[in-house]
């Protein structure tokens, strides 16, 4: 018998007092382990999340977070082999392993950089920019993220036991929530394996992992308004998460990524011979064969011309006649088996729907390919026109059904047909029919691939979510929203427009605000450290006239003598300036001249400018001065230096606004003495 997997909650190791239900390998049919989740305590464990997790890991800010989620990726590194060792029991071949773990871990690294550049080293984040909602200015309004003081519990389907819990577990952690995993118990051995590893790393803070190896039993009963629920898996399950309850009348927030009918388009431009061609047809096999078809974002539907029907289909045949079937652990064997028996008898009943108005064209489903296992041989049909199985039916397996048009419209109402998708590929090389397809289908998907000669090379494939896109779709696919960078964690943040007086907005963000009081240090601001400078300092310098030789010979040193700059008659027409006026860059250069410290300090490079504005013209005789305030401060957890965004406002001599744009600038943490 095997051993009895234990679930993590609470702080411990909590082991069932029943037997368990049997888990085998699914190419040899031989128990990996048992399953029971009997006796597990679901409210002390989402008491532990909120009470120890959620405090530990809000503590932290985005930048330590982030840094948290780069140290555990380097963990699991380490210790890949025996993860990939146990991967095989899945089904999964050397190449479905590393979509899984090697996946799971890059999007871990994913998440640690994004957090750390595009995050603020804070526990609060910004969405967009100030709101003037008053005339005197004392009055304004921003919108801001903070972390929410509740649970994110994430169920997983069987397919990517490793991938499916480290994509939900990073945006998350960087939101700053706890997190209960609850994975499919098919595979749940090798989900509980991972948790055990970061477990005993002690890398993360207590309470803000914990795992439920088994049933979810009463875990959704616990969870109030600040929980959220990330689901993958079948519609079914979805339909019975969303009628929960706490979901309907009690503000838990529900995720969902469901399975789809996904398409892959061949644009009615590519013939036999195009390169396109290929790479259609070798895609289509891909996603056949990769996980034994066992992705949610597969290519199911397989929508080309009708005059490339039977091409398309003889193409795919020679191709899936090469694909060897067969134990993982066996190197010669390019597709390993289904998760179990029962998962392959639900593609068998899949298929046979599919046959009430497609015909097979490749494959046998009643073929055994093994003596035991969960071995299934992968199918291609050929769909009758107007058939509607297709577009209801998924046999989530190595399956797919080919479907003609004679439009492009056409192809848009087929690919429709399937109620909303993960994900949809067009693969031609013509532009106009890149740009109708894209159009047409882009309202049914969450992600698009248009793939052709030029992008091939670097293209992920059709069926690779990545960390820095959205992973979800509309409709039938869910309607949530995964991934996506920075966009995952805002998801799990609070979004809060906060209305006060500069000032008080400046204190709260931890930001400064305009309109908000100016320190002046009684040393040069580029003469602080990071230690030393404070939001607010400011360095107000100028005036510095303009004078027409000034203008002059920028425009000869830099080779930009645009009318305005140079011709006087010109200038005087265009209606904008009505006369010779200063390059924008001009004012730029000499607004840095004024403020600028020669000597060398703790100010170690000028990096960027963001936002730069030009809203006065500076005509010659123009006086203008600028004040440069410490907008923010954000240290680098790795470095000796941190970042200084400085906010810039550049005047005239009647006070009007001439250009405003932020400095951003490295800036040593001590001072050399």
């Amino acid at each position: 018998m095997g051993t009895l997997l234990e679930s993590y909650a609470a702080g411990h190791w909590f082991r069932a007092d029943d037997e368990g239900e049997p888990l085998l390998d699914a190419a040899t049919g031989e128990e990996v382990a048992r399953i029971s989740a009997r006796g597990l305590d679901y409210s002390a464990m989402v008491g532990w999340a909120r009470e120890v997790g959620g405090p530990a890991v809000r503590a932290l800010t985005f930048h330590q977070r982030a840094k948290l989620l780069k140290t555990l990726a380097l963990h699991l590194a380490d210790h890949k082999p025996e993860l990939y060792d146990l991967s095989t029991c899945t089904g999964a071949t050397v190449k479905d392993t590393w979509v899984d773990v090697d996946g799971g871990i890059g999007t871990l690294f994913s998440y640690a950089s994004k957090g750390v550049r595009e995050l603020p080293n804070d526990t609060i984040a910004f969405d967009g920019g100030l709101e003037p909602l008053g005339k005197a200015g004392t009055f304004v309004g921003q919108h801001v993220y903070t972390s929410r003081p509740g649970v994110n519990v994430q169920i997983n389907a069987f397919n990517f036991p490793v991938w499916g819990m480290l994509e939900k577990l990073a945006p998350a952690f960087l939101a700053g929530l706890p997190t209960i995993v609850k994975p499919a118990s098919q595979t749940a051995y090798l989900t509980e394996r991972t948790v055990r590893l970061i477990i005993t790393s002690g890398i993360l803070p207590p309470g803000a992992l914990q795992l439920v190896s088994g049933s979810a039993g009463s875990l959704l009963d616990e969870l109030g308004v600040h929980d959220s629920v990330a689901f993958t898996g079948s519609a079914h399950t979805a339909g019975v998460l969303r009628r929960h309850p706490n979901v309907l009348d009690n503000g838990v927030r529900l995720g969902v990524e469901a399975d789809s009918l996904n398409c892959s388009v061949l644009g009615p431009d590519v013939r036999a011979e195009d390169p396109e061609f290929d790479l259609f047809v070798k895609g289509v096999v891909t996603e056949m064969t990769v996980k034994a078809g066992q992705k949610c974002t597969a290519t199911r539907r397989v929508i080309v011309p009708a005059p490339m029907a039977g091409p398309v289909s003889e193409a795919i045949a020679a191709r899936l006649e090469r694909i060897t079937v067969g134990d993982p652990r066996d190197p010669e064997v390019r597709m390993g088996a289904l998760a179990s028996l029962g998962q392959r008898e639900e593609v068998r009943k899949a298929v046979e729907a599919l046959r009430s108005e497609a015909e097979l064209v490749f494959g046998d489903p009643s073929r055994p390919v093994a003596d035991r296992g969960a071995f299934l041989g992968p199918l291609l049909l050929r769909a009758r026109p107007g058939a509607r199985q297709p577009h209801d039916v998924e046999p989530f397996g190595p399956v797919s059904t080919v479907l003609t048009y004679e439009t492009m419209d056409e192809a848009v109402t087929l690919a429709a047909q399937g109620k909303g998708s993960l994900v949809g590929s067009v693969v031609t090389h013509d532009p106009q029919v890149a740009r109708h397809l894209v159009l047409g289908l882009a309202p049914w998907h969450g992600r698009i691939l248009v793939l052709d000669r030029d992008d091939a090379k670097e293209s992920t494939g059709h069926g690779s979510p990545l960390p820095t896109l959205v992973h979800g779709g509309p409709g039938r696919a869910g309607g949530g929203e995964e991934l996506g960078g920075v966009r995952g964690v805002f998801a799990h943040l609070q979004r809060t427009a906060v209305q006060a007086s500069p000032d008080l907005l400046t204190a709260i963000t931890g930001r400064w605000t305009t309109g908000a009081a100016r320190n002046h240090p009684p040393q040069h601001a580029f003469r602080s450290s990071l230690a030393e400078l404070r939001i607010g300092d400011t360095i107000s310098a100028g005036p510095r006239t303009v004078s027409l030789y000034d203008i002059e010979h920028f425009a000869e040193f830099t080779g930009d003598r645009f009318y305005a700059h140079t011709d006087a008659a010109a200038a005087a027409k265009n209606p904008l300036f009505g006369g010779i006026v200063a390059h924008g860059y001009l004012v730029v250069s000499l607004a840095a001249g004024l403020f600028v410290d020669p000597a060398p300090g703790p100010v170690l490079a000028n990096f960027g400018v963001d936002g730069l504005r030009f809203l006065t013209p500076v005509k010659v005789g123009d006086a203008i001065s600028v004040e440069l305030t410490v907008k923010q401060i954000t240290p680098r957890n790795s470095a000796d230096y941190g970042e200084v965004r400085w906010d810039a406002l550049v005047s005239n001599q009647n006070g009007e606004a001439v250009a405003t744009y932020d400095v951003l600038t490295l800036v040593a943490k001590e001072r050399e003495e």
